[in-house]
């Protein structure tokens, strides 16, 4: 029997010629299209919060002094702070507000520097006293009660009005909302370039969510006038804007 070899020059054409017959058995790569698609969602808050802050001061000292008489002006001041705090909440019940929806923050300890005060004999003392100050957070579950609210707390005397958080109860059913509104202007957009290309949509080939529906509750700052209006001053919460994008690609049938 007679051995037959292969010469070098056809044993690399052999191999050469491989993967092209690998790749010539696998379907080809289907023509597609894919779109971007951004949708924004407006929708009316149904509740808000409120941000309100207390605070009391301990009198003026002489900064050297400040030391002997810090213990007892500083119980004295917070004696008052809590009291008004106290009645507070309490004005705040009695306008309906349950007592969950109320949150009275932790107390905040805070050194103030004065301008220096000239004393007997002409010299000059550098001042300073301190400030004891409680935050308080409040619900408001019915939008149509926040003047009453808004008229308990000036009623209470508090010091400071934050301003108004707007809100959504169901934030995620609202998401949800914006994340198919995106995908259905995905679908029409590709509805429409296929039209206007006269070919014919596939199969969904990808779906990618490029930017997850983004959801920003909106704040209102409180002017002096507003303040100071009592029941006449309006309220209005608008809407708020919930964005949402995509990246959808569908298969281009062949003719």
């Amino acid at each position: 029997m007679t051995r037959r070899t292969v010469s070098p020059a056809l044993l690399t054409a052999l191999l050469l010629a491989l993967p092209l017959t690998t790749l010539a058995g696998q379907p080809s790569t289907p023509h597609r299209l894919d779109v971007q698609a951004r949708a924004e969602l407006e929708v009316v808050p149904d509740r808000a919060s409120l941000r309100a802050r207390l605070w009391e001061r301990t009198p003026a000292v002489a900064r050297e002094d400040a030391g002997r008489h810090d213990s007892e002006a500083l119980a004295e001041a917070r004696g008052r702070l809590e009291e008004r705090a106290a009645v507070l909440i309490r004005t705040l019940e009695a306008a309906g507000l349950e007592r969950d929806a109320i949150q009275a923050g932790s107390l905040q300890v805070q050194p103030e520097m004065l301008p220096e005060r000239r004393v007997q004999g002409g010299e000059t003392r550098p001042m300073m006293r301190t400030r004891l100050e409680r935050p308080i957070r409040v619900q408001v579950a019915e939008l149509d009660r926040l003047p009453s609210i808004l008229d308990a707390l000036t009623e209470a005397g508090v010091d400071a009005l934050d301003g108004i958080t707007y809100d959504l109860t169901d934030r995620e059913e609202a998401s949800d909302r914006a994340l198919v509104k995106a995908l259905e202007r995905a679908r029409h957009k590709a509805e429409l370039m296929a039209e206007t290309l006269d070919v014919e949509l596939g199969a969904v080939l990808s779906i990618e969510e490029q930017q997850a529906p983004v959801f920003q509750p909106r704040m209102m700052a409180m002017s002096a006038d507003a303040r100071e209006s009592g029941g006449s001053a309006e309220y209005r919460p608008g809407t708020l804007t919930i964005d949402a994008a995509v990246n959808v690609g569908w298969a281009i049938e062949q003719p």
